[in-house]
């Protein structure tokens, strides 16, 4: 841009930019959210180059994606430890001159930068709603289009629908900006995948379409992606995504099965046997437990789930105890009674007096591993049919 010059923190230019903001007053958390491009002016009133310092790396704790000063009448250079300091945070630092462009420039240069960004999704995700939900879909006029966008139906693809779960503070405001930035940070990573995976965003959920390959190539690099992602600071503990998959198919009109297979899922993802918290599960993930859904006649199997967890639940019923979700969360946690009393909130010895209640009640040992399978099962069908 005219007027503007980055002097240090290069390597830091493919942070993210989710808008741009004036620094004027503290505290800065309560104003800068992750992503924003901060611009400040050395106005020796305010600010001095010294406390522009601070301020940069203040704002870089923040998840700033970039910084700018601008020295009233160009009175002093960009200090040497500021450029040092900037190289060593990878944050890019970039100098205004008083005459050149000034700040509404620079945030229009900026939000222009973000809206042709946005357009270009656009287009792709026009395209892909028409190819998941278009009615009629003429294959032959399909391949012709798609091959714009680098898909040949030689070869089978398949739906995933990436599923976002977060968590509210008291600040929805704040809140919001941090969704927004994780979602723009999850867009770039998604445009920098290796096999180009064509994505739109419908209904705060992003769904992609890409090639199924035998490595499986692109379903290893969304649960590193989706992996990374929830364990960044700004993340950690109050966002993390699920990418659901439907089946492969090769027929463009076949594609809206894939989706709808995809999200038929979504309201079991968090009942599905998962105890290494994969960030990608599929209807593979079920299991047996597929077959069952997908027979005409499932009273026999409620009516044996019902009667093999009867007594269990009048228990818990009767007693307002959670022998039954710590019969599963003892099975997904591995048999492990340290972890099962940690994430259950309970004393190690109230769950094993738990454990020795429902051996009690079933008259079983959970030593049995048939036995013990046989309850967590119906358990898991029971939660699986009614969700």
């Amino acid at each position: 841009m005219d007027g503007m010059e980055l002097v240090a923190g290069a390597t830091g230019l493919d942070r993210m930019v989710s808008w741009t903001y004036l620094v004027q007053t503290k505290p800065y958390k309560d104003h800068m959210n992750p992503g924003n491009f901060a611009l400040l002016v050395v106005d020796y009133k305010r600010f001095s180059m010294d406390e522009a310092y601070d301020a940069m790396v203040e704002l870089n704790e923040l998840g700033i994606s970039g910084f700018a000063i601008s020295v009233v009448e160009d009175r002093e250079e960009t200090p040497q430890r500021m450029k040092d300091k900037a190289d060593e945070l990878k944050l890019p630092l970039f100098y205004i001159r008083w005459e050149g462009a000034t700040f509404v420039d620079i945030a229009q240069s900026v939000g222009e930068l973000l809206l042709e960004t946005s357009v270009d999704n656009k287009r792709t995700g026009d395209y892909l709603y028409n190819l998941l939900f278009g009615y009629e879909v003429n294959d032959k006029y399909i391949e012709k289009i798609s091959a714009q966008f680098g898909l040949t139906f030689d070869r089978p693809y398949r739906v995933g629908i990436i599923v976002i779960d977060r968590k509210y503070g008291v600040n929805l405001e704040q809140d919001e900006h941090t969704y927004t930035y994780y979602t723009d940070c999850l867009n770039r990573e998604v445009i920098h995948m290796k096999k180009k995976p064509m994505y739109m965003r419908f209904l705060n959920k992003f769904v992609l379409l890409f090639e199924e390959t035998k490595d499986m190539e692109t379903e290893h690099q969304i649960e590193r992606i989706l992996g990374d992602l929830d364990s960044r600071a700004p993340f950690a503990g109050l966002i993390h995504s699920t990418c659901i998959l439907g089946a492969a198919y090769r027929k463009p009109a076949d594609f809206g099965k894939s989706y709808q297979e995809a999200k038929n899922l979504i309201p079991k993802k968090d009942i599905l046997p998962n105890p290494t918290n994969k960030k990608v599960i599929s209807a593979s993930s079920m299991g047996i437990y597929k077959y069952m859904f997908n027979s005409g006649n499932q009273q026999e199997i409620m009516d044996y789930c019902n009667e093999k967890l009867k007594r269990l639940e009048m228990y818990d019923n009767a007693n307002g105890s959670f022998l039954i979700d710590t019969l599963l969360n003892y099975y997904m946690c591995g048999f492990n009674v340290g972890k099962t009393a940690q994430i259950m909130y309970v004393h190690r010895n109230s769950l094993q007096y738990r454990l020795k209640k429902i051996e009690e009640i079933l008259e079983i040992s959970l030593d049995d591993s048939m036995e013990y399978l046989d309850v967590v099962n119906c358990i898991l069908v029971k939660r699986l049919m009614f969700n």
